[in-house]
């Protein structure tokens, strides 16, 4: 009694062609030969589900399968594929991701693209805040000028190479149990260029290209953050023998300022005031990198306080509008008072009702010994 296609696979007999699909390749990747060496049972059962979605996978002999059963197909699939001209590309597809509809993986001729170059440049935060124009030097190799990057020299040219037939491809067929597979890879005698070069140019030794430092102009935007990335597409190593050229990947770093930090698009000043300062209130020129900044701090202002110059600060890469300059304060205490400055502040603080250490240090100093 004929096997049920359906049940071969696991599926019922109203199944979409696309669960039909998954099923088989899910039975062909659990019974293929390969992952069941030396078992001839697994062998079997793989012919069956192969010969079950041979049928199923196409309408006509789905439909005359439905209606007669495995007699009414007749010679349909007999032919030399073995898998009806599917079966053989989803199998490759399930073991390898394939599903070009066979086993050829064809390269386009032609020589290979250059590699990919990686600089680093350094701007300060005045080239943030205006952009700015940068000059990298780099390692890499330029077409070369004997022989127009052809790799060919004395006046010849490069010939068509006889084994690929200028394809770059060469194809291979073997036989195997499943049937004949045809594989295909890059020529081994011009590499995959598809022509050879029979007299080298003395300059490069048939490369095409030679070594060389040159210098590039990056134009750096305005609102850039240290450790981004700018990319220079065609400015990397050109290829061998013609090929086109690779990128230049440019990594910014941008050098601390002085006085300004940058948290996101904002500028932070940290501006030092005295005890005198914060409490009287001072009027303070900024030289911020867009010019002045006029701020008058009023009596009173505490640690920590901000004031906030709205648009003073970073521009937004890619975008409209600028961060904010925040001026934060920070009152600072003096560490070495003169007789007069400490008589001073002993009289204010006696005004002012506060508990201060009294004049005698040396019991001053042993009670903080205590804690240390």
């Amino acid at each position: 009694m004929s096997a049920d296609f359906y049940a071969l696979l696991g599926v019922s007999s109203n199944a979409s062609a696309d669960d039909i699909k998954k099923a088989y390749r899910k039975k062909a990747r659990e019974l293929h030969p390969d992952a069941n060496p030396g078992d001839p049972e697994a062998e079997n059962q793989f012919k069956e589900v192969s010969r079950a979605y041979e049928v199923l996978s196409d309408p006509d002999t789905r439909a005359r399968y439905d209606r007669f059963g495995e007699q009414g197909l007749g010679g349909a699939g007999g032919g030399g594929d073995p898998f009806g001209g599917g079966g053989l590309g989803d199998i490759f597809e399930a073991f390898f991701g394939g599903g070009s509809g066979g086993f050829s993986s064809r390269q386009q001729a032609g020589p290979p693209r250059g590699q990919d170059l990686e600089v680093t440049a350094r701007i300060d935060l005045s080239g943030v805040m205006f952009g700015t124009q940068v000059t990298v030097d780099v390692n890499t190799a330029v077409v070369c000028s004997d022989c127009a990057g052809s790799g060919a020299g004395g006046g010849t040219k490069p010939v068509t190479c006889s084994d690929c037939s200028g394809s770059g491809q060469v194809r291979r067929v073997r036989q195997s149990m499943l049937g004949q597979m045809v594989t295909s890879g890059p020529c081994g005698r011009c590499g995959g260029l598809g022509q050879v070069v029979m007299t080298p140019c003395s300059s490069c030794s048939g490369e095409g290209r030679r070594a060389s430092k040159e210098s590039y102009t990056v134009d750096v935007p305005a609102g850039i953050r240290s450790g981004q990335t700018l990319r220079l597409t065609g400015r990397g190593a050109v290829g061998a023998r013609g090929g086109a050229a690779g990128d230049l990947y440019v990594h910014v770093a941008v050098a601390q300022h002085e006085k300004l930090i940058r948290d996101e698009d904002d500028l932070i000043w940290i501006l030092p005031l005295t005890i005198s300062q914060a409490a009287l209130g001072v009027h303070q020129v900024l030289d911020a990198l867009d010019g002045e900044l006029d701020l008058v701090v009023p009596a009173g202002t505490q640690h920590g306080h901000e004031f906030v110059a709205r648009g003073r600060g970073v521009p937004h890469l890619n975008g409209r509008g600028r961060g904010h300059l925040r001026v934060r304060v920070a009152v600072t205490v003096p560490k070495n008072l003169s007789e007069e400055q400490e008589a001073l502040l002993r009289q204010l603080a006696q005004i002012s009702g506060e508990e201060v250490a009294n004049a005698d240090k040396g019991i001053f100093s042993r009670i903080k010994s205590a804690f240390s």
